[in-house]
């Protein structure tokens, strides 16, 4: 069961490289500025960085798009998107590495996978459509949902879970919707990681269960978003590219040759920028609703 899953793992991420393929040669056959730009030294470079720490527990999402934010490198309705197409290369290599390395019940990692992929699915559609506003304040409050996980990390006040690695009857029922959940707001920029861990904690899984879980449903559900978001292009293809690019051999430099590192002044950091893009997406969101209510009617 577990070669069938790094089978069907692989033909996803082959569909993924096939769609970016083809939106690249679209973007330079209609030469669409900026789309077809290489991607910037800064791209490659947050994408390596955000890369390596989401290796090694910290997360990319929010990180990702506090730089983004602050450097205003990527509009800001077109940041989710971002975010889902340009670090899904790297999430499918930890999902291979970690669920090769790290055990879990196959029925429970499955299942899990299969809600989060149906969760995000759903979320993508809606993420496509929303205004540059609805994304500004979602975006806004998910950064604050996860500088607050951050803080219960640093403090180590998460739930400290139990032994088990599979769920089954109603605690299994209650994985899936909560998984289901987590994917769906992952394409509103919402990081799984934080939560997830978060959840299987919560069920009395081991802590450890969460990554496989993590990167497993990370790895399925962000090419089905990513389709969605290129299809509508709702995304920067020349930021995705360097985010993926630059991530890819990150991930394997964090996995096998750093392996662990004391990570909570870095924590701290992270807390700082992320509430730092977290008001500044929300002021952006209130004067977007200003302006919308000044504009002259008819």
């Amino acid at each position: 069961m577990k070669t069938a899953l790094f089978v069907a793992l692989g033909a996803v991420g082959v569909l993924y490289l096939l769609v970016l393929a083809a939106a690249v040669l679209r973007a330079r056959r209609l030469g669409s500025h900026g789309q077809t730009a290489a991607p910037t030294l800064f791209d490659l470079a947050l994408g390596f960085v955000t890369n390596f720490f989401d290796t090694l527990g910290i997360g990319s999402f929010a990180p990702t798009t506090a730089a983004l934010k602050m450097t205003r490198s990527v509009p800001d309705e077109k940041i989710p998107g971002t975010l889902n197409v340009g670090h899904t290369l790297p999430t499918i290599a930890q999902a291979f590495i970690f669920i090769a390395i790290v055990t879990v019940e196959l029925k429970t990692l499955v299942l899990m996978i299969l809600a989060a992929v149906l969760g995000s699915w759903l979320g993508a559609g809606f993420v496509a459509r929303a205004s540059r506003r609805k994304i500004q304040l979602i975006m806004g409050f998910a950064l604050l949902v996860a500088a607050a996980l951050f803080l219960l990390r640093i403090f180590e006040i998460a739930p400290p879970g139990g032994d088990t690695l599979a769920l089954s009857g109603g605690l299994l029922v209650a994985g899936l919707v909560g998984n289901f959940i987590l994917g769906a707001l992952m394409e509103a920029g919402v990081g799984l990681y934080g939560p997830c861990m978060i959840l299987v904690s919560l069920l009395g899984m081991n802590p450890t269960a969460a990554f496989p879980i993590m990167m497993g449903s990370c790895a399925f559900l962000m090419p089905v978003g990513s389709v969605k978001f290129i299809q509508s292009e709702r995304y920067s293809l020349r930021t995705a590219l360097g985010l993926g690019l630059g991530g890819v051999p990150a991930v394997f430099l964090a996995a096998f040759v750093v392996k662990s590192l004391p990570l909570t002044a870095l924590r701290w950091l992270v807390v700082a920028v992320v509430l730092y893009a977290a008001v500044s997406m929300l002021r952006s969101a209130m004067a977007e609703a200003k302006q919308a209510t000044s504009a002259p009617q008819g």
